[in-house]
């Protein structure tokens, strides 16, 4: 269930604009999570490449709650993605700051994925749901 819920809030910070179209007071609350944005992306950035691990590792659930284990994967992969992508500044300063191959490699990844970054958000946001409830019951 943690998996869902950590997805669902990564995915309200990597669509603002979304939530500002529905709820308008909720500017105030972005603005004071902005600063912090890049440490929330790169700390679930790592933590869904854990839930990645974590799916492999678990490869036998595959057999007893496939369902589970395919939305814990996919639920994973959406949520390293858009923590990369909100986390890439501080990706790009501590982590790949003396590879220059890589640090470029990252950057046509970063270009590639940025204009997607919104409907991958709405997408996280269902799985994230999804993931929830499936925990719910399958568990």
């Amino acid at each position: 269930m943690i998996f869902g819920i950590t997805l669902i809030l990564l995915s309200i910070i990597a669509v603002p604009s979304l939530l500002l179209s529905k709820k308008p007071d909720a500017k105030e609350l972005l603005e004071k999570i902005e600063p912090y944005q890049g440490w929330i992306g790169l700390i679930l950035c790592f933590y869904g490449v854990w839930g990645i691990v974590f799916s492999i590792l678990n490869l036998g659930w595959i057999t007893s709650f496939p369902i589970w284990w395919a939305s814990l994967l996919a639920g994973n992969i959406i949520q390293s993605i858009l923590g990369f992508m909100l986390g890439f500044s501080l990706i790009n300063k501590y982590v790949l700051s003396k590879n220059e191959a890589a640090k470029e490699k990252a950057m046509v990844l970063r270009e590639k994925l940025a204009p997607k970054q919104g409907k991958l958000g709405i997408i996280g946001l269902f799985v994230g749901a999804w993931m929830i409830v499936a925990n719910i019951l399958f568990f």
